[in-house]
């Protein structure tokens, strides 16, 4: 059936295979048997969700797989995925397990998991859990009596989690007297960033914090920026922040309404730290979705830059493998290694706008620092992921679309890693050039394996 984890956990559409309770109940009970290797008395698990209404389901047959395993399950509610890392490490468990499927619509979900260390559980880990489940084995392991797990709440998480992302903005700042648009995407953060911002002291407007179970990600939040623009304009903010279901992610909108990427949020955050010396190894880990401006820019910036595959365990791979602090995807997600495990939104936010005060000047002139090259990107559904380079149709369309480019651009095409989708990727060296390739390339992989 393929590997069930993929880059960012088990994911897929809620009650089908293998997003059931079922399965959510066996990956419990995998994970718990995995975590009780390490030595120590009592063991026990944080389990979080985001808003969507298929989270009751999947929390109450993890807690009983965990709990069937003699593992403790502390609950903490809708809660970030950044929130869960942070509580898995600093309340001692032996793991964390996110219940969301991010950015994607509401009828997705997943299960994510993080180690005891606050990072993402490594590949042997993950392909362990799977050898139980698909070989039948953890079915036969069954503790009694007092062995068995408990659950219980834990009602302070927010409140634990505010304070942890408020400590990571200078002591020596404040928000005050700036005016601050939210997104909160009716996912995870929708109580959590507004606490943060307010608390240190701006002037908060928060959008999309109404979830209902079923309106998460839609027509808002980190991939649909345009409410978020329209308010800022309206309301005459200083900046707009929008977050993705989960609170991992970070789009910001500019004092005008204009979007600024994650490749541009980088940008800014890495001059910082070059300037004040907290660019560990003068090193910025981007990926290879990222734009050629952006490494247009490090360049003249003095920065030395990784190129990583697409995926946030990759460029912490990368960012551990060279010593680096920051590093990220152009779609938003962030690591400051220096602050957390893992891409944080209000974390990256809160860099962002220290970044403002620090210089005093606004969004739309520290975001100059890149200059964007023309880009495009076409999502294709696919029926399956055959290797592209097996596709000898696609493969001529791309060899005329880069001849065509020359050394002006590139074209890269790639399967999505948490859905049955490829993505076509074009920059060049004007719209219509870049329009043009990319749909042209996005009709061959439809002719090919689209569905």
């Amino acid at each position: 059936m393929g590997r069930m984890f993929g880059t960012d956990g088990v994911r897929g559409i809620a009650n089908v295979h293998p997003m059931t309770a079922e399965m959510a109940l066996e990956i419990g009970r995998a994970a718990a048997y995995v975590c009780k290797k390490h030595p120590k008395q009592r063991h026990k698990i944080v389990i979080g969700k985001d808003t969507r209404v298929s989270g009751y389901m999947l929390e109450s047959a993890l807690t009983a797989g965990i709990c069937s395993m003699g593992v403790d399950v502390l609950q903490v509610g809708p809660l970030s995925t950044p929130g869960i890392a942070f509580l898995t490490r600093s309340m001692r468990a032996d793991a964390g397990m996110v219940i969301s499927a991010s950015h994607n619509p509401y009828q997705d979900n997943g299960i994510k998991i993080f180690s005891r260390s606050g990072f993402k559980l490594p590949d042997a880990e993950e392909d362990e859990i799977e050898e139980l489940i698909t070989s039948g084995r953890i079915r036969d392991i069954r503790p009694t009596a007092e062995e068995i797990g408990r659950a219980k709440r834990i009602e302070d998480a927010s409140g634990r989690y505010i304070v942890f992302c408020k400590n990571t903005f200078p002591e020596d700042q404040t928000l005050e007297g700036m005016k601050i648009v939210l997104d909160c995407a009716n996912g995870a953060t929708y109580r959590l960033a507004p606490a943060v911002f307010s608390e240190l002291g701006a002037d908060v407007t928060a959008i999309h914090c109404a979830p209902d179970g079923i309106n998460i990600n839609r027509d808002c939040g980190s991939q649909h920026t345009g409410d978020l623009s329209a308010r800022v304009r309206e309301t005459g903010a200083d900046v707009g922040l929008a977050f993705d279901g989960d609170g991992d992610r970070l789009i910001a909108v500019d004092e005008r309404g204009v979007q600024i990427t994650g490749d541009q949020v980088m940008a800014v955050c890495a001059r910082m730290y070059k300037e004040l010396g907290l660019l560990r190894n003068n090193l910025v880990v981007a990926t290879v979705m990222s734009n050629f401006g952006f490494f247009a820019a490090m360049k003249r910036l003095g920065i030395r830059e990784g190129v990583s595959k697409v995926g946030d365990r990759y460029v912490l791979e990368m960012m551990q493998e060279k010593g680096g602090v920051l590093g990220g995807e152009e779609s938003g997600h962030i690591i400051f290694l220096n602050h957390h495990t893992t891409g944080d939104g209000i974390i990256s936010a809160l860099q962002l706008l220290w970044a403002m005060r620090w210089s005093g000047r606004p969004l739309s002139e520290l975001a100059g620092v890149m200059s964007l090259s023309p880009q495009k990107i076409v999502n294709v559904d696919v029926s399956d992921k055959p290797p592209l380079e097996t596709l000898p149709e696609l493969q001529a369309k791309v060899r005329e679309a880069e001849a065509e480019l020359g050394e002006r651009g590139r074209v890269l095409i790639r399967y999505s890693g948490t859905q049955s989708m490829c993505r076509v990727m074009v920059e060049g060296p004007t719209e219509e050039m870049t329009g043009r390739l990319t749909l042209a390339l996005a009709d061959a992989v439809k002719q090919c394996i689209g569905r």
